[in-house]
């Protein structure tokens, strides 16, 4: 047991020392670049622990640099070359984000699809829907179910669109993506693409991406348990991209399969080939990064990047956020489809923050279009089914120096709701919706 008890924070605050914490750091900078010996990671956080306490004068508390120092020199000293620039890297990103964390949660001005937020932002003011004062008339006027009708409309118009940029390339497409950050609308966005695409004749074959996972026990743990199953080394990238350049080749390949109620792959299961002239469909978080398709070709590729790019300003003449959109939208799918609490999504959404800021957004402008699944109607429901909740954790996690990123989120949402009428009835919301993905009662499986 570590005779250390406690350790300073960068803001000051004095938190439980937990040695297991070292562990899963390094073990993450190892799985970045390949390398899961979870065993490996333990014996270098031993070390760093052990020339802390040599370092430390009795009664002294160390803090959060004194540790990660230590471990880039025991990284080095036991020849984790590698791992230890990967942590080095990975520690250096975490120190800029942290230099503008007041607006960390803001898409870095180069990867904003400006041209589709103008739109977005045009098409909210004409239907008076572009402030949470001018929403709540609409409710009360009784209008709420034209807001649904206009904003689905303007949703399949954007699929629709680019539906038919894929058929303008259609001799030459062999694979499209459907990517975006967690809970933007993929699943569903992928199912109507298809639909659009099958209308007009294309043969079309869909490749689970969720099927390529490393077994759970592999991925980064923190303290509290939780896994980081995020980040776009959580799946076998080197696997995908062998199989889709043999798939082009005309072999057949075997899919792995994972069963995510025990967090096991296994390899070779589901025999799959393509016929001539059928396009490989895929929905996928990291559809963007290099890595899932090396030995493609760009120009086979059809790329659509989606996101919810809600244009809506509070009281205080603050944009609601699209992260916390998603973060609404995938409790609810989590509640609905996966037995997983809300709150558990909550304390979790620092990895899906972190992952894609580093991950996702950073290629969207590689995309060949953009599609916004954002609906103004979302935020009334959204209220109804989990005000209580951030009210809840506004107050719970108030104090708690280990959960500050949940509390700063869930006092956010919380804020903004106060501000929002809630509506209880979702049954106005189509069958077809992207909306039905989170809260059910869809057509669609998911």
């Amino acid at each position: 047991m570590s005779k250390i008890t406690h350790i300073i924070k960068r803001d000051g605050s004095q938190v439980v020392f937990t040695p297991n914490r070292i562990a899963n750091a390094i073990y993450r900078a190892s799985v970045a670049v390949g390398n899961r010996d979870r065993e490996a990671a333990n014996e270098v956080a031993r070390q760093v622990v052990a020339a802390l306490e040599e370092q430390l004068l009795p009664g002294e508390i160390p803090n959060v640099e004194n540790v990660q120092d230590l471990v880039e020199q025991k990284l080095i000293e036991n020849n984790y070359a590698t791992v230890a620039k990967a942590y080095i890297l990975y520690r250096n990103e975490r120190a800029r984000q942290r230099a503008k964390r007041s607006d960390r949660d803001s898409m870095p001005s180069g990867n904003i699809p400006w041209h589709k937020l103008w739109q977005s932002l045009d098409w909210a003011v004409s239907h008076e829907v572009h402030t949470t004062q001018h929403l709540n008339q609409k409710i009360r006027a009784g209008k709420f179910h034209e807001i649904i009708t206009a904003a689905e409309a303007a949703y399949f118009e954007d699929v629709e669109n680019a539906a038919n940029l894929i058929l303008e390339r259609q001799d030459d497409i062999r694979m499209v993506f459907v990517v975006g950050p967690s809970s933007s609308g993929k699943t569903t966005t992928t199912t109507i693409i298809g639909e659009h695409l099958a209308k007009q004749g294309f043969k079309l074959k869909t490749l689970n991406i969720d099927h390529y996972f490393f077994d759970l026990e592999l991925h980064p743990k923190d303290e509290f348990g939780d896994y980081d199953f995020e980040t776009p080394q959580a799946l076998n990238l080197a696997l995908i991209n062998e199989h889709l350049v043999e798939l082009f080749a005309g072999n057949e390949v075997r899919i792995p399969y994972y069963d995510f109620k025990t967090g096991k792959s296994h390899p070779d299961h589901t025999p799959m080939h393509l016929e001539e002239h059928e396009i490989v469909l895929i929905d996928s978080l990291h559809g963007l990064h290099p890595d899932m398709t090396a030995d493609i070709d760009d120009s086979l590729k059809f790329k659509l990047y989606i996101e919810p790019l809600l244009q809506m300003k509070d009281s205080q003449g603050h944009y609601a956020r699209w992260t916390d959109i998603r973060l609404m939208r995938r409790m609810l799918r989590d509640a609905s489809f996966r037995a997983y609490d809300p709150l558990q999504t909550l304390l979790h959404w620092h990895y899906v923050r972190s992952s894609e800021l580093r991950h996702i957004i950073p290629y969207s402008t590689t995309a060949d279009t953009v599609v916004n699944s954002g609906m103004p109607y979302e935020l009334p429901l959204y209220k109804a089914k989990l005000g209580a909740n951030f009210a809840e954790w506004a107050e719970s996690l108030k104090n708690d120096p280990l959960r500050v990123d949940a509390y700063e989120r869930a006092t956010r949402v919380n804020e903004l709701f106060k501000e929002i009428d809630a509506v209880e009835d979702d049954s106005m919301v189509p069958e077809n919706s992207v909306t039905r993905e989170f809260i059910g009662g869809g057509i669609y499986k998911y």
